[in-house]
């Protein structure tokens, strides 16, 4: 049980990391990052964290492009996925233990935008056709981006009407008590 350092017997919440994700396809190959990671190089698609003051589609779009320097506009929810991660103690850093909850979108791909970089750790940007993204699996950085891409190919589309982001989220307005 994890507790508060001041209050020993409080229990801490189990929050999981909110993510999201750009499932982009083209012409049979999908857009992938190669990034910097603990472990090494390693591929993912455009994805990152959803920062706070953000919808979901919109912290899609922004990470999508940060990191391919491409505008997207997600136009479908593709999925809600979860995936545990657990990185050993290593030199100056504490094991890890996190579970992701990823929002998956896939969408339209646009103009590169001219005079941005890709965003730190992103080494390149690059399209695999499914057969070489399966064959890659041991370098992915999460094992959603097969999930998302098998999801992908099935045809799998939840309209963006799925998902109610409260204007209070985005305005900065004081937050709304809920009683049940």
């Amino acid at each position: 049980m994890a507790q508060f350092a001041d209050n020993p017997g409080m229990k801490i919440r189990w929050k999981p990391s909110a993510t999201v994700a750009a499932i982009i396809e083209q012409n049979g190959k999908f857009l992938l990052v190669e990034e910097h990671t603990p472990e090494g190089l390693r591929l993912n698609n455009p994805a990152g964290h959803l920062d706070e003051s953000e919808s979901l589609v919109n912290a899609c779009a922004r990470e999508a492009l940060e990191e391919t320097m491409h505008l997207f506009t997600p136009t479908h929810l593709l999925g809600v996925y979860m995936s545990r991660f657990q990185r050993p103690a290593r030199a100056h850093h504490a094991a890890e233990d996190i579970t992701y909850l990823r929002f998956a979108f896939c969408g339209t791909l646009g103009e590169v935008q001219a005079g941005r970089g890709l965003d730190t750790g992103i080494v390149r940007t690059l399209w695999l056709s499914p057969d070489e993204i399966r064959a890659s699996f041991k370098r992915h950085r999460s094992p959603l981006i097969i999930a998302c891409m098998e999801d992908y190919l099935k045809g799998q589309r939840y309209p963006l009407s799925l998902i109610h982001t409260d204007p209070g989220v985005v305005s900065h307005a004081p937050a709304v008590e809920c009683k049940p």
